[in-house]
């Protein structure tokens, strides 16, 4: 059975976020919140979740600066949920990077049928449920990894690295944009993070004796998930 989806919710406003939590509560998602731009940041890049609903009027930053400073470093689908509904606001939002606008009031049916459709355009939905290469197999509902048909418990962190390598399998992914949608824009420079949690994964997910490796170094540059039916 699939995890229920995470939906972080950026808002100031403490009703607005006990209503959003009971209407996605009732609909199967688990909720984290936010009061505020640099918080939601934080949390979108440590807890890592599946969409997020963002006010505009934030206290500490503009919720378009939010957006902008987001999509420096991550898709994740995000529903801009503002009382601003005139239509250059709405396109502009949309221009920046938001996936749907939902004026405040809203129909709680509305905005649950916006959120399922953003979230089946996100990458890795429903028609992308799994990724195999060789023995290593990744379910993104369940976030279970298996190496021969065993389970392999990885750490929070190890899974979002592997995720975005197997999102880009057969590519180099450099250090840069690793650090970044792992560990959040403020880490590009922290390379030892990197080294660190590459070494844990390969001792989970390699097998010793085996003539080709999943995980391949590009000196310099930055790592690569081989595919199987790479030399």
């Amino acid at each position: 059975m699939s995890e229920k989806p995470t939906a972080l919710v950026i808002d100031d406003e403490r009703q607005i976020r006990k209503l959003l939590r009971i209407v996605l509560e009732e609909n199967d998602y688990r909720v984290l919140e936010s009061d505020s731009g640099k918080q939601g940041l934080s949390d979108i890049a440590l807890r890592r979740p599946d969409v997020v609903l963002l006010d505009l009027g934030l206290p500490d930053m503009d919720g378009m600066a939010v957006l902008k400073r987001l999509r420096e470093w991550s898709r994740v689908p995000v529903l801009i949920l503002s009382v601003r509904d005139r239509p250059d606001e709405k396109v502009a939002a949309l221009d920046a990077g938001a996936d749907d606008y939902v004026t405040k009031p809203f129909e709680a049916s509305e905005l649950l049928a916006r959120l399922r459709a953003i979230q089946r355009r996100a990458p890795f939905g429903t028609e992308d449920a799994y990724f195999q290469a060789g023995h290593l197999t990744i379910d993104f509902n369940s976030h279970t990894v298996t190496v021969k048909g065993d389970e392999v418990k990885l750490t929070a962190t190890e899974y979002s690295l592997l995720k975005v390598l197997a999102q880009h399998a057969g590519k180099v992914v450099t250090h840069k944009q690793l650090l970044r949608e792992v560990w959040g824009p403020n880490a590009e420079s922290q390379s030892q993070y990197l080294r660190v949690y590459m070494t844990h994964l390969r001792k989970k997910i390699e097998i010793p004796d085996a003539p080709e490796k999943l995980l391949k170094t590009e000196s310099g540059i930055g790592y690569r998930l081989v595919l199987p039916k790479e030399k």
